[in-house]
Parts: C-alpha cells; sequence; structure tokens
C-alpha cells in the first residue's frame, strides 16, 4: 500500500511539473506582437481626423484606464505610420495609448466589433 501511495504521489508530482514547464515555454516564446490584446486593454474610440503626413490621428475616446484620462477627443501621435492606412473619418476603433517621452501614442489599432 505504501508503494502505491508513494508511486501515484510521485505520478501527481511529475505530471503537474511537465504542465508548468508547458506554460512557462510558451508565456516564454510568444513575442510581444504575438500576443492578442484583450478587451479590456484596448479603449473604444471613433477616428475624426487622419493625418498621415505628420503621423497623427484624432480619436474620439472612452475613458482610457491606463493613462487614468477621461474620454475626450485629442490628438495622437501613432507608433507605426502604417496603422494610418486601416482606418478613416468615422470608423469605430478599439485602441491601446501608451504615454512615451512625454508624448501620448497609439501603439495598437483595429476595427471595434
Amino acid at each position: 500500500m505504501k508503494f502505491k501511495t508513494t508511486l501515484i504521489g510521485f505520478s501527481i508530482l511529475a505530471t503537474s511539473s511537465i504542465l508548468g514547464l508547458v506554460q512557462a515555454q510558451t508565456s516564454m516564446t510568444m513575442a510581444p506582437g504575438e500576443m492578442q490584446m484583450s478587451a479590456e486593454a484596448m479603449t473604444s474610440g471613433e477616428v475624426r481626423k487622419v493625418d498621415k503626413e505628420n503621423k497623427k490621428i484624432t480619436l474620439k475616446h472612452a475613458d482610457i484606464k491606463n493613462l487614468d484620462m477621461p474620454g475626450m477627443t485629442m490628438v495622437f501621435q501613432v507608433k507605426d505610420p502604417a496603422m494610418l492606412d486601416m482606418v478613416k473619418p468615422g470608423d469605430k476603433v478599439m485602441f491601446t495609448a501608451e504615454k512615451a517621452n512625454g508624448t501620448l501614442m497609439i501603439t495598437a489599432i483595429q476595427p471595434a466589433k
């Protein structure tokens, strides 16, 4: 009986160790660009103006929780100018914004669902 108990305990320990390694490897190999943005991390908005020449976008947005900013209409820089090719005035979008070097910047944007 003691042998069976030890064997079962070892099996449980080995299984949980393997699962832990698989989970750690999965999270370590996922590049930041490959991660899906959660709906909670994104803010809803409406595109008011696209300024490709200056790499800026004007958005009427809801509260941006990670920046502790109330909803308003304002101009943002974009991290990647190619994002501006995906939107036009009037589009409903979901986006993420960060403050980098004193500048508010859109780091991701996608059509709202």
